[in-house]
This record gives C-alpha cells, sequence and structure tokens, in this order.
C-alpha cells in the first residue's frame, strides 16, 4: 500500500549487547532472538515491535512493525521492549548499551558476522569490503523511513530531505571515541561511512544524493551505476539495489519511502523519537515552502552539501556554517552555528511537537549533543576505567529511557 506525505512513518533503533563482567560485546543476538522466538529466526514480531539481527552477531535492531502513524507514545512502546531485552538478556551477564559505536571494540578482533538467514549476503559483503572494520561493525544507527505516494511526492520529499542531511549530525551525533580515544570527530560513524565502500565508491555516492526527483531518472543516475559496479563481485546475483544503495537518504521504490540514515542512535528512545518528530516537522515546514521555494531547494547540488555536512561530523552543534547561499535559507546572517540553525528551526516548528518531545529536544538544544556530553562526562580522561564508567551510564539511561548529563 503506498502512503501519502507524512501520513506514516517507520522508525529503527540499533543496540549493541555489551557483556557487563569485561565491558566486551557479546555476539548473541541468535540466543536472544532464539529465547524470545522459541527457535531461531531473523526477525521476531513483538505486537506492534519486531526485533531482528544485523549484519554482526552482536547487534540487534527494534523497530516499527511496518508504518506507524503515532510518534507521540512509540518511545514508550520501544522502552519496554529495551527492558524486555535486557531481561532477557540477563542470564547471560549481558545488556544493551546505546550510542552509535563502542568506545573500545577492536573490530579486527571481536567481529563476529551473522551466522544465519542472510548470511551469504553478509559473506559477500565481507569478501568485497572486510567488514572488519568500525564502519562495518561497530556502528548503532536511526532509520527514519518516509512515504511518498508518487513522482510528485518524491520530488518534495527528496528535495527537502537532501537540503537538511547536512545539518542532522549538529542535533544527533553520538560517537566521539574509538579506541579508546576522542577521535576527532563527533559523528565519527558517519566520518567512516563516507568510505566505508571506497572498493565501489558508487553505492555511497557523497553521502547527500545527487540531484535527481524523479523515480526513472534515479535509477538512471544511482541505481544503474551501483548495479554495473557490483557486477563483477556479486557473480551469484544476491544482491538488489535497494539493498546497495548506501547514500545517507536512500530511495526505497520498493516500498515507496525514503529512509533517512544519517542519524546516530541516542541514549533513549525517548530521545530518538523526539529527534525523528522535530526532524518530521522541519520537513513538513520545507515541503509547505514556507522558508524556501521548492525550486531553489532542488538548485542544490551534492558537492556544495557534503561540503556543510563534512564540517558538522567533526563539531556536531558547535559547526561555523560560512556558506551565505544556505544561512540564508533559514535567514540568518553572514555566520552561525549548527545550534544556531536547529534553535531557529526549533522556533518555527516547535509548537506541533507534543510536550514530551519538546522536553527532549529542549535538553538537547541547550546541553548540546550526546558526542558533546560524552566528552564533557569523560573530561578528557581516556582511561579504559573512566570510559567504562561513563558509557555504563548511558546504559543505565537507556534502561530508565532517561537522558545523558554529563
Amino acid at each position: 500500500m503506498a502512503y501519502h506525505l507524512f501520513e506514516v512513518y517507520g522508525i529503527e533503533l540499533e543496540y549493541m549487547l555489551v557483556r557487563r563482567a569485561d565491558f566486551k560485546v557479546n555476539p548473541i543476538v541468535d540466543k536472544l532472538l532464539t529465547k524470545k522466538n522459541g527457535s531461531l529466526t531473523s526477525d521476531v514480531e513483538n505486537g506492534r515491535i519486531e526485533w531482528s539481527n544485523e549484519l554482526v552477531g552482536h547487534v540487534v535492531e527494534i523497530k516499527t512493525n511496518g508504518p506507524t502513524k503515532d510518534l507521540e507514545n512509540l518511545d514508550l512502546l520501544f522502552a519496554e521492549n529495551v527492558k524486555e531485552i535486557n531481561d532477557l538478556l540477563e542470564d547471560s551477564d549481558t545488556y544493551l548499551l546505546p550510542g552509535a559505536s563502542h568506545p573500545l571494540m577492536d573490530p579486527n578482533t571481536e567481529t563476529q558476522l551473522w551466522k544465519h538467514d542472510y548470511s551469504k549476503i553478509y559473506a559477500l559483503y565481507n569478501r568485497i569490503f572486510d567488514c572488519n572494520g568500525h564502519g562495518w561493525s561497530n556502528v548503532q544507527s536511526m532509520h527514519i523511513n518516509l512515504p511518498f505516494y508518487d513522482d510528485a511526492e518524491f520530488e518534495k520529499l527528496h528535495a527537502v530531505v537532501r537540503v537538511i542531511l547536512p545539518i542532522i549530525p549538529g542535533l544527533a551525533a553520538s560517537s566521539p571515541v574509538l579506541d579508546g580515544k576522542f577521535t576527532g570527530y563527533k559523528d565519527t560513524r558517519m566520518h567512516f561511512y563516507k568510505t566505508n565502500q571506497k572498493e565501489i565508491p558508487q553505492m555511497t555516492g557523497k553521502v547527500i544524493p545527487e540531484k535527481v526527483f524523479k523515480k526513472a531518472d534515479y535509477y538512471k543516475t544511482i541505481f544503474e551505476p551501483i548495479t554495473a559496479a557490483i557486477k563483477p563481485f556479486d557473480t551469484d546475483n544476491l544482491l538488489d539495489h535497494h539493498f546497495l544503495n548506501s547514500r545517507g537518504a536512500i530511495s526505497r521504490f520498493d516500498r515507496n519511502a525514503i529512509e533517512i540514515r544519517v542519524i546516530d542512535v541516542q541514549e533513549n528512545p525517548s530521545a530518538d523519537v523526539a529527534i525523528a518528530a522535530f526532524i518530521i516537522e522541519v520537513l513538513k515546514l520545507f515541503v509547505g515552502e514556507e522558508l524556501v521555494s521548492l525550486e531553489d531547494q532542488k538548485k542544490w547540488h551534492e558537492d556544495e552539501l557534503f561540503e556543510i555536512f563534512d564540517e558538522v561530523i567533526k563539531d556536531a552543534e558547535n559547526t561555523l556554517v560560512t556558506n551565505k547561499t544556505y544561512l540564508a535559507i533559514f535567514d540568518l546572517g553572514k555566520e552561525s552555528d549548527v545550534k544556531t540553525i536547529w534553535k531557529k528551526l526549533y522556533h518555527f516548528v516547535g509548537g506541533n511537537l507534543c510536550e514530551n518531545h519538546r522536553k527532549h529536544i529542549e535538553f538537547i538544544l541547550q546541553n548540546g549533543s550526546l558526542s558533546t556530553r560524552i566528552l564533557k562526562a569523560l573530561r578528557n580522561d581516556f582511561s579504559s576505567e573512566n570510559i567504562i564508567k561513563v558509557y555504563s551510564r548511558l546504559g543505565d539511561c537507556l534502561q530508565e529511557n532517561r537522558m545523558f548529563r554529563p
């Protein structure tokens, strides 16, 4: 069934399984799903939420079981599922950890690919790209799926998503620490994302999708080059072009939706769903052409947008944006930081959010992205003991569905 713009939503959250005893990732998602379901399956329906595996054995995804219209109460549903998963993991001395990366994981020695359903696809990916790296096996994100009905709605949605993508890490960055040190990027997940498929660059492009606004043009500009580039590697025709497209927002014409993928997962579902609701309200504002016309939105080249994005993944909300044309969209002067842009957008759409979502967005706008708060809490002490202490508090925030305070 095809839905119209903003009629329904799909939200996906990824979490890692971590052992309490030594804080190492624990690749037992198969045991978790078996315990819940009675037998092993890669997807388990749990009412309005579904659990599933990811590429690696230590990451579980929980997502809306089909499209939903209700964002207001979705965080509580996710929070209930987090608690249930943690209860099931207790016998294994394991719990869920939020945040977009494990700060101490050694992917070269700790990665275990999923060995069950779809394992042939994952094995092929591993042969092509070597998935034993941070950009593959040490990443957790939130995805927002947004429907479009036809080419006219796709044009409007794709235009605005492209324009907003560069500043999303300024709201949602949560991956500042890898290998026991600050990486220099508040959104390290997206830093790796840019190049982790460098062997076949057609798959990721410039992260920001190209200027295409019709289905036929999308196939010609994006899908056909991907299909041609993967052909020498995928001799058994296992991979679908929708699956292979790795831009920061991918267009799923198999289900008439755009999936936004540049959002690091937060410390709890309330923060995730609030960020999703805020982004959706901003997209609605742009689709209504109240700030900038559709034609002007469509003019942006991916290279210009990527330049902004590439800066934002370093400093998140503190990034200074100097592109005057971009700032003019938000009626801002010659230089503004990303926090100011989001505050301006909140001024426009905050009143459309429910009280719970407003509370969480105001907390983030006041206290900074989760990356900023993690770094403040670490106080420049990157000893393993201190990192485990701080990140264990993130685990508590997830279990209790509360915000992380430095």
